[in-house]
């Protein structure tokens, strides 16, 4: 099955590639890889929620935005490389988290972007990561997600 036709039958609607912040790419294509920059929870433009997780983020409205990150990721990474059927799966993920004092909770809030990936690409969603917690993201955003796609 194609890459489209799952994001179809999992009622997926890729948004539109979210505009770089700063001097950067969304996405860069590398042999058979596409690496995207960091991508931030862009709904529409915009952060649907600023601050730190395990104060003003509950950790599960920071796992949502983490798979918004990952779905922004794709657009980005599909956008660089002539479409989303030309991805074929996910090689590395790295996510950050902006963190209160004391909140330990970094992977449990990354598995949201693990996860839907996986729902997309199944085996080939399989992929090594890093769930790190941060100070501070850029504009505030609770959470960060970088990807390395692999090239169908």
């Amino acid at each position: 099955m194609s890459i489209s036709a799952r994001l179809a039958e999992l009622g997926i609607q890729l948004p539109a590639v979210a505009a770089p912040v700063a001097a950067y790419v969304p996405a860069v294509v590398h042999g058979d890889l596409v690496q995207t920059s960091g991508q931030l929870p862009f709904v529409s433009g915009s952060l649907p929620a600023t601050g730190k997780v395990g104060d003003e983020i509950t950790p599960e409205d920071a796992r949502a935005y983490a798979r918004t990150c990952a779905l922004n990721a794709l657009a980005a990474a599909a956008d660089a490389a002539g479409g989303v059927d030309r991805i074929g799966g996910v090689l590395r993920l790295g996510g950050f988290v902006a963190s209160a004092e004391g909140f330990t909770g970094q992977p449990g809030v990354i598995n949201g972007a693990s996860e839907v990936l996986g729902e997309i690409f199944g085996e080939a969603g399989k992929h090594a990561r890093a769930a790190v917690g941060v100070a501070e993201l850029p504009l505030g955003s609770p959470v960060e997600v970088e990807v390395a796609f692999i090239l169908a």
